[in-house]
């Protein structure tokens, strides 16, 4: 089986601009500006991942590319004209708010194209058999946009255009979508939730975004009936109620659905020091759920995975977390330690805790078994 490994990355996507924020909040009034970009979703995270695998020699093990962006074709199979039309010319004009958290500079449309279009590429490289895993460093993200209007610092839905074209170009069947990224995919169930051919599973934390989302009785409709699965974690959840939730509920869903092509919603921002969340995952946490993933795919579609870049707001530890990702989808383990993990493995739930969050994922996987 093909175990080589591709990662898409083009340096122009870090230079979208979302404005000037601190954290999330506009500036202005009480909101001081802050000394340097200041917003959550800062290039610095996805550019010091990309550093880190260059000096530890992982990048020496991956096939790199950019990618053309995505057409306008790709985009209107997804979003309506009338959205894509507000958000180009908003863009020309220099940005502004497209939508809720979705503040955007100039030429951020063409780039957000440019992060469809790695995408896209990622997903042709595995469906063609030139590799066998793919990583696309997309930005802006995507899992949050709807089919007409952006939010959550995504503009357009790269999952959803790469997956459409696919369909359109290769006659891909079905798709698997699993988002462990801390906030709910809510853009990539609302595009697949009356569709049987996209599976969809959000991994999350409970009611952080969309604020007070959790999801459990989201099933999807009409044709995507039981093709949607919500998994809501409260807050606290750690390594192993992760990986009991992916052992209980995410590789079996997958079994039972048999998809062709399997793609993981990659953000990081579930890891222990993320600004905007409050679970407590390390590195080792998202190398074995890449692992899980990855031997699942093994089974059941010939190894054909791509991780798409999400979210992830720490930018000291983001670098580790998508290194660790990256090692296990080459099977490449670099000298790299992680100098936070011992910590974080020390702020692990106790065992009264641990019991809950196991109680709550047995329910769930019942609830989805029945």
């Amino acid at each position: 089986m093909n175990r080589s490994t591709a990662f898409f990355f083009d340096e122009l996507s870090l230079w979208h601009s979302a404005g000037p924020h601190a954290l999330t909040l506009p500036v202005g009034g009480w909101v001081q500006p802050p000394a340097g970009t200041g917003h959550a979703e800062s290039p610095e995270t996805k550019r010091r991942l990309k550093s880190l695998l260059d000096v530890s020699g992982l990048s020496r093990h991956l096939q790199q590319h950019s990618a053309a962006p995505a057409t306008e074709e790709d985009l209107r199979r997804v979003h309506g004209a009338d959205y894509l039309q507000r958000f180009k010319a908003l863009s020309d004009a220099g940005g502004g708010e497209l939508g809720p958290q979705a503040p955007i500079g100039p030429g951020s449309y063409e780039i957000a194209k440019l992060s469809a279009g790695l995408t896209i590429a990622a997903v042709d490289a595995v469906l063609s058999g030139h590799v066998g895993n793919a990583y696309s460093l997309s930005r802006p993200p995507g899992h949050h946009c709807l089919a007409d209007g952006a939010m959550g610092f995504c503009f357009l839905a790269n999952i959803a255009i790469a997956i459409e074209a696919a369909k359109a170009r290769r006659g891909l069947g079905k798709v698997a979508v699993i988002d462990w990224d801390v906030h709910h995919g809510n853009g990539t169930q609302s595009i697949f939730e009356a569709r049987g051919d996209v599976l969809t599973i959000s991994l999350h934390q409970d009611g952080c975004y969309p604020p007070g989302y959790s999801g459990e009785q989201d099933r999807g409709h009409g044709a995507g009936l039981g093709a949607n699965i919500n998994i809501p974690l409260p807050p606290g959840s750690g390594h192993a109620a992760y990986l009991h939730a992916m052992e209980r509920i995410v590789v079996p869903a997958l079994e039972r659905f048999e998809p062709e092509l399997i793609i993981v919603a990659c953000g990081y921002d579930a890891n222990a020091v993320d600004p905007l969340a409050r679970m407590l995952l390390h590195s080792e946490s998202f190398r074995l759920m890449t692992r899980a993933v990855r031997e699942a795919a093994e089974r059941l579609c010939q190894g054909r995975l791509v991780l798409v870049h999400e979210g992830g707001y720490s930018e000291a530890y983001v670098p580790f977390c998508g290194l660790a990702a990256l090692e296990e989808l080459a099977g490449v383990r670099t000298a790299v330690e992680d100098p936070m993990l011992e910590f974080v493995q020390l702020q692990q739930p106790k065992a009264a805790l641990l019991g809950f969050q196991r109680q709550w994922i047995e329910q769930l996987a019942q609830g989805f078994e029945a």
